[in-house]
């Protein structure tokens, strides 16, 4: 496999401020604990069957959850959580359990946290694991979903902004 570099990682960056995506909190327990991060690359690999894959970086403390548990929860953010995206964002100084705690979450199939308020949520099984480039690409089959409605939350730019309902 060849790896060219076109343009400086500050710049890939930027540019890819440029699309707008849902943000999500994806979360998995780790030995008991509540584990999670804010994903801005989580997309659908395969309708049939149904498949997520997600992007984490190697230095994100909830992959090792995500290895130990071999399950993952993708939760859809509403507009109005900007403040829970910038803690899983580890833009709070709040890490760990701690993230938890002000809101309230159950779980579906795989026991990975899903965020009651959120718009909805895709619980996984890891089926395979991938690194590249400081990453890993974690590939889930769905095991379980709800879907609540409401307007998503999206980052765009840099920054959070609210959805609207369709």
């Amino acid at each position: 496999m060849t790896h060219v570099a076109t343009i400086p990682p500050a710049e890939f960056w930027r540019s890819l401020s440029g699309r707008a995506v849902g943000a999500a909190v994806v979360t998995t327990m780790d030995g008991g604990s509540p584990a999670g991060f804010l994903a801005l690359s989580v997309t659908h690999l395969s309708v049939d069957p149904p498949t997520l894959m997600m992007s984490v970086g190697l230095q994100t403390t909830a992959l090792s959850g995500i290895r130990r548990s071999g399950a993952f929860a993708v939760n859809y953010l509403e507009r109005g959580q900007q403040e829970l995206a910038s803690i899983f964002a580890g833009q709070r100084g709040i890490n760990g359990a701690a993230r938890f705690e002000s809101e309230t979450w159950g779980a579906l199939t795989t026991g990975s946290p899903i965020l009651k308020t959120a718009i909805g949520a895709i619980d996984c099984v890891v089926q395979e694991e991938i690194e590249r480039f400081g990453s890993a690409i974690v590939i889930g089959g769905v095991a379980a979903y709800e879907n609540r409605g409401g307007a998503p939350l999206l980052h765009f730019k840099g920054s959070f902004h609210p959805g609207h309902e369709i």
